[in-house]
């Protein structure tokens, strides 16, 4: 099959950081992974009809191609074919993601997005400059009840050891996700929790008796506290943790947070990262690859495909990140409107797209296609409580 030069160089890319694959399921993992970006969908009918003409190849020769790559074993031509196991992939592709780390500290997030009534995806995903790219997933029919927990601890499994000791990584969960099964499959791989939890129920900081409600530990805006403390009271749910709580400016209630790290090695702002895996989910819909518009029904076949779309993702985003890196910080102008001591970071074009315009520059120009190399931003801290009259009255995050 006729190739260009690009495509060659990527599938190399591909075969260096999946060495258990075959030479097949790595041709169509790069195959589909350009293609999308070329498309800029992940509709097999789209990455089709745009690899066409570029491999000289006949539209229907492609898509039976690309069909390889989450089809089951017996359902391909030829005897030796087999299922592609993602279990196996999970992870060499979190190694491939974290290679070249500059900061010996990862932040990661566990949420849950829908198609509809279709399906429900599970996503393990790094979180990386205000966007998520997903390292492990489970996707399971929208219409029937199955317990999440298990699937969780399933996917963090495949995660220990892979990741250096001696790195911080932190889990962060929204309040609809917490429990204490969950708490402790994190810590089971080495990890951190940072999970947020709802203002229900009792806490009773350490070395106190008397227990107290977790709604009025912070009253007002501008409230912090943590504190080692044992939250909920029944004896089953009972959690031995740090307790972190804090309410901010502008928001309309206060964030209470548990976590295993002690309270002088934690910081509850670093809760703000998981917001990143909704634009991250963004991208794999809407703002990126068109999912929404899918018309897999397969659930096993839509967690194959999405190998694809996650090698995709971090591809631009890599990309689009190391350009962003290399911009001096002191060439970015202000943000208008913010308080001198809280100006935020801020982008006028997205990661994702960035890396997009770049990698298409290059394969248009006939260049080399720049690698996939993350350099990930420091963490934020929490800055002191502002004192004295504030002069400005917006705080804009862009």
């Amino acid at each position: 099959m006729p190739r260009p030069p690009a495509l060659y160089q990527w599938r190399a890319d591909v075969g260096k950081h999946f060495p258990h694959l075959s030479k097949p399921v790595i041709a169509c993992l790069a195959l589909w992974s350009l293609g999308m970006i070329i498309a800029r969908s992940c509709s097999l009918t789209a990455v089709a009809r745009s690899l066409s003409p570029l491999l000289t190849l006949k539209f229907f020769t492609v898509r039976e191609r690309l069909r390889d790559l989450y089809r089951e074993g017996p359902a391909k031509a030829g005897s030796q074919r087999r299922t592609l196991d993602l279990s196996l992939c999970w992870a060499p592709w979190l190694t491939w993601v974290t290679s070249q780390w500059r900061q010996p500290q990862l932040a990661v997030a566990l949420d849950a997005t829908h198609l509809g009534q279709r399906f429900i995806v599970l996503a393990v995903s790094v979180l990386y400059r205000g966007s998520a790219v997903p390292v492990a997933w489970k996707i399971l029919p929208a219409t029937e009840k199955h317990p999440w927990n298990p699937e969780w601890a399933t996917l963090l499994k495949h995660f220990k050891d892979v990741v250096p000791a001696t790195w911080k990584v932190v889990v962060l969960t929204d309040r609809g996700l917490y429990a204490k099964e969950l708490f402790q499959a994190i810590q089971a791989v080495g990890w951190h929790p940072l999970m947020r939890i709802r203002a229900q129920g009792y806490f009773r900081p350490a070395g106190w008796h008397h227990w107290r409600r977790l709604d009025k530990l912070i009253q007002r805006t501008g409230q912090r506290w943590q504190s080692q403390a044992t939250v909920f009271k029944n004896a089953p749910g009972q959690l031995v943790c740090t307790l972190l709580a804090s309410w901010e400016e502008g928001h309309a209630e206060p964030w209470l947070v548990v976590t295993d790290l002690v309270p002088q090695a934690a910081d509850i702002c670093w809760y703000g990262l998981r917001a990143w895996i909704e634009q991250g989910f963004k991208e794999t819909k809407s703002g990126g690859w068109q999912w929404q518009h899918t018309r897999m029904t397969d659930a096993a076949r839509a967690e194959r495909l999405w190998l694809a779309l996650a090698v995709a993702t971090w591809w631009l985003l890599a990309v689009g990140g190391a350009a962003e890196s290399a911009v001096a910080a002191e060439t970015l102008g202000p943000v208008p409107d913010t308080h001198g001591q809280r100006r935020p970071t801020w982008r006028l074009v997205a990661v994702f797209q960035r890396g997009w315009a770049l990698l298409m520059a290059a394969f248009l120009n006939h260049e080399r296609l720049p690698r996939a190399t993350g350099h990930p931003e420091p963490w934020p801290t929490m800055l002191p409580a502002p004192t004295g009259p504030q002069t400005r009255k917006k705080n804009l995050h862009l």
